[in-house]
């Protein structure tokens, strides 16, 4: 199913609270204690030199700048980058805030895990939908409906066989928050057929919980998809013969700094 990617740019807040290398760590506790923020791009002359966070302040409260405290190498993102991508990335470094630079390598926004939240729950599942039954009353001879319900996740047959770790424990942390959106299933004859949502139901599973709620199409008649075969030939029977698999962050994000 086709959707809208979001973008590093669709979530990030464009106005971030910075310091400067020689600022002191008065001033900065002053800033938390003004702000609520806990994190801080250090800026010199335009350009981000190192991020100063309440941690660092606490480690090294014998300092007196935040030049002492700063952490030099700073991961950064980029506008155009899929949020997804960025997702995986602060979940594999365990990061909540990345700042957000241009071409020209300026800080143009900072992106929070709050924000990767809010863009998970803004998710239109109705639009998915509404082409996935298109797509299926356009290939096959069927009609189709769309019921909520619940599905035992022993029973689903997986159409992707490999997933992103980052997104993985996305997901896990969404489901315990309650936060997950309903996962959509297929439902031919007797066999459902997981079609969005691998990472939730996999994480599910993982987790103990036996059934999920579900957007389910279900067909008119009972006849076997391409999707279905697909799977087969991938050797997919239940959502256990799903595979974790690690990804380069390259493109994605880079680490800026460090001398």
């Amino acid at each position: 199913m086709e959707e809208k990617v979001s973008k590093v740019k669709d979530y990030m807040s464009s106005r971030v609270m910075t310091v400067g290398p020689e600022d002191t760590l008065g001033d900065i506790i002053n800033l938390i204690s003004r702000t609520f923020h806990d994190c801080f791009p250090v800026i010199e002359n335009g350009n981000i030199v190192g991020i100063v966070t309440s941690w660092d302040i606490i480690q090294r409260r014998r300092s007196r700048g935040v030049k002492e405290v700063m952490t030099k190498e700073v991961v950064v993102t980029f506008p155009e980058t899929n949020l997804t991508d960025v997702t995986r990335v602060m979940f594999r470094r365990g990061l909540s805030k990345l700042p957000v630079i241009d071409e020209n390598r300026k800080l143009v926004g900072i992106v929070t895990t709050t924000d990767v939240i809010r863009s998970h729950i803004e998710r239109v599942t109705p639009t998915k939908l509404k082409k996935l039954t298109e797509t299926l009353e356009r290939l096959y001879p069927i009609k189709t409906i769309v019921r909520l319900g619940r599905v035992p996740i022993s029973e689903l047959m997986p159409t992707q066989s490999i997933i992103k770790p980052d997104e993985f424990i996305g997901r896990k942390y969404e489901i315990k928050r309650g936060l997950a959106e309903p996962i959509v299933i297929i439902k031919s004859g007797e066999r459902l057929i997981l079609v969005d949502g691998h990472h939730r139901a996999l994480a599910a599973l993982k987790m103990g919980i036996e059934e999920m709620d579900a957007y389910i199409v279900v067909l008119s008649k009972d006849i076997e998809l391409g999707l279905e075969k697909t799977a087969k030939v991938m050797g997919l029977r239940s959502v256990e013969d799903i595979k974790i698999v690690e990804e380069s962050e390259k493109g994605i994000a880079e680490v800026i700094g460090g001398k």
